[in-house]
């Protein structure tokens, strides 16, 4: 089944999908490394540069080039998902009801909550296309990959990899 949603999800979305669904995904989405969910989860949800609630976090460190009025993405392929499963549960305990990466995390911690959504590894500048603007870009400190970008996407083309009721397609 084909499903086109809107950031931020709500539980609602996330229960009505399942394992096999190709969602097309517009809204406001974040990028996040390892270095990012740490910091992530050291801060008060009230000090998050962006709203947890019902958000999207894409594990990607995009390649950017500058613009005069900001940034331009030119690739933003996915991550391996499996690092940062140490930090999916505090993650997903802010409201964060979907993930985007590649090759899958641990199962039961969406359960009931969220959807992790599968994007294809080497297809960073198809990823890029559904980008249409960078909205902003927070803890440069880090350096660009790891920075959190938030990104505006119009049908992102994914796959639900992870349901919220326990299917995967790594099992």
């Amino acid at each position: 089944m084909a499903v086109r949603l809107r950031t931020p999800l709500s539980t609602e979305d996330v229960l009505r999908l399942e394992v096999g669904d190709v969602v097309y995904l517009s809204g406001e989405i974040v990028t996040a490394r390892d270095s990012a969910h740490r910091r992530i989860l050291s801060l008060p949800k009230e000090e998050l540069p962006f709203n947890p609630e019902g958000a999207v976090i894409y594990h990607c460190g995009p390649v950017v080039r500058k613009t005069g009025e900001g940034y331009e993405v030119v690739s933003a392929g996915p991550t391996t998902s499996a690092r940062m499963n140490r930090y999916l549960d505090g993650v997903l305990d802010l409201g964060v009801r979907g993930i985007i990466g590649k090759g899958g995390m641990k199962a039961e911690p969406f359960r009931g909550r969220a959807i992790y959504f599968a994007f294809t590894g080497g297809a960073g500048s198809l990823a890029a296309k559904s980008v249409k603007r960078v909205r902003a870009v927070h803890w440069l400190d880090l350096g660009i990959p790891e920075a959190l970008w938030v990104l505006e996407v119009e049908d992102f083309p994914l796959l639900v990899a992870i349901d919220a009721h326990g299917n995967s397609l790594y099992r």
